[in-house]
């Protein structure tokens, strides 16, 4: 405890410095980052990216690209294929082009028609912005396959299990075994440390899932969080199961062909978990989803990975199932208006302002942390709000990171920013902020543009989003 680092600052120690040292005494003094310092936190390293070999061969290449084009989606190329799913393989052989996140090779695309399975950068349409689009729209329409393996997993267990969890988490999650929740997790300000599922298995053990970037930051959040002398005990377990995303309208005919389980809305509502049969496997399916549509998510212990997967291909032929990658996640879920922690959340944003009240509860017994600031908040106003954007005009790509502008004036960013594939044009997200206070009639009531290099385009601001806003797809 009270130990701060503030190093490896990659030849821009001068002109950060002032910044570093600012950054560090106010964390010092007020006992939280006063700003976010989401992209310099060493939680965002697993321990093996701090191996002699990996930092001989990735930082030659992190200092060598410092100062060159920074383009969107841009990957590194070395210290590759570290982390890799069981069925890469046979993803690789379909045509995925693989991202890298925490070490895990994620494909972020499927090249058809031949193509080289190859980014060709660029500002505007990518070369992938067709197939990802296809993507898409197979996952609107029909079923898509997702590889979500990456997912970091985790196991907190012991009869305090319960006690402890309502206490880190926002929302409710004294639920009934089989029953999954979304919520956040805060710090004392109200600010959001982790955006993540809770799934109750049993009385005294629940699992945790979160995205793959931030395995070693919410694990060390939870862990920190456990008081001394309670019995729960946190286990990371990510590396034990492979994840499966069916994902679609046509999901629910796809998987009822493949087991017995009944997967009706009556037998298997949304945020339900349960064991069933795939092949000659047992895996834990979750149905929930972070691209809007009817679909589940199937655990799969390691060593069946490929026998599910495998089982899944045969059959998702005859219902018109295609492998999606994760450029195509984002537009879903963009479309969808879900959020991203690290973009769209951050421990310097709160549920309120970032229109997630519906997963706080603030009715049930225990004080969870930053209750007291949440409710201060709601009292007081918030000085910003997270705001869904269209753009009027069809061809401008949102990227993230431009500039938002209200009744002329500059209010914001975007913080996500993609092409909609479903609605026709970019979609994006981000905070409209005011020190006099923003409310939903303020929201309303403005005329918005977004700049996209260098032009301004008109753009239409909700708070729900674009597709689907009543939930209807998902709870289908």
């Amino acid at each position: 405890k009270n130990f701060f680092v503030a190093a490896g600052l990659n030849s821009t120690g001068i002109a950060a410095g002032a910044g570093t040292g600012r950054a560090i005494a106010e964390w010092i003094v007020e006992g939280h980052p006063t700003m976010d310092l989401t992209e310099v936190d060493i939680r965002r390293f697993q321990g093996f990216q701090n191996g002699a070999g990996y930092l001989h061969d990735r930082v030659v290449e992190t200092v060598g690209t410092l100062y060159g084009m920074h383009w969107p989606h841009l990957q590194y190329e070395t210290a590759r294929d570290v982390r890799r799913s069981p069925i890469h393989d046979r993803l690789a052989a379909l045509g995925a082009c693989f991202g890298e996140v925490s070490g895990w090779e994620r494909p972020n695309w499927y090249a058809s028609h031949e193509a080289e399975p190859r980014y060709e950068h660029s500002f505007g349409r990518q070369n992938w912005f067709s197939d990802s689009g296809e993507e898409h729209r197979a996952v609107r329409e029909a079923v898509g396959l997702f590889d979500q393996t990456s997912f970091a997993k985790f196991l907190i267990q012991g009869r305090d299990a319960e006690a402890v969890m309502q206490r880190i988490c926002a929302n409710d999650v004294g639920v009934p075994a089989g029953r999954v929740v979304y919520t956040t997790m805060l710090n004392r300000h109200g600010g959001i440390e982790a955006d993540l599922t809770v799934t109750r298995l049993c009385e005294d053990r629940y699992m945790v899932v979160t995205g793959g970037a931030g395995e070693r930051r919410d694990f060390h959040w939870i862990e920190q969080s456990i008081p001394d002398g309670a019995h729960a005990f946190l286990t990371n377990v990510t590396s034990a199961y492979a994840v499966l995303g069916v994902m679609g309208p046509k999901s629910r005919e796809l998987l009822s062909s493949l087991t017995g389980a009944d997967l009706s809305n009556e037998a298997f509502p949304f945020l339900s978990s349960r064991e069933i049969e795939i092949g000659h496997a047992v895996v834990r399916a979750t149905r929930i989803t972070y691209v809007g549509e009817l679909g589940w998510e199937l655990y799969v212990p390691t060593e069946f990975a490929t026998h599910v997967y495998d089982v899944l291909v045969h059959k998702g032929q005859e219902h018109g199932m295609r492998h999606a990658g994760f450029h195509a996640m984002d537009s879903l879920r963009v479309e969808k208006g879900y959020r991203a922690w690290g973009s769209d959340l951050t421990d310097q944003d709160t549920p309120v302002e970032a229109g997630l009240r519906f997963a706080v509860a603030f009715e049930k017994a225990v004080e969870f942390n930053g209750k007291s600031a949440l409710l201060r908040q709601i009292e007081q106003g918030v000085k910003k709000r997270l705001v869904v954007f269209t753009l009027d005009d069809p061809e401008p790509l949102l990227l993230g990171d431009e500039p938002i502008y209200r009744n002329g004036e500059v209010v914001g960013r975007t913080t996500s920013g993609t092409f909609g594939h479903t609605v026709g044009r970019s979609v994006g997200m981000g905070y409209v902020e005011n020190e006099e206070g923003v409310d939903t009639a303020d929201i309303r009531s403005g005329t918005y543009e977004i700049e996209v290099r260098a032009e301004r385009f008109q753009a239409t601001a909700s708070l729900r989003p674009p597709y689907d806003p009543r939930n209807e797809r998902v709870r289908s």
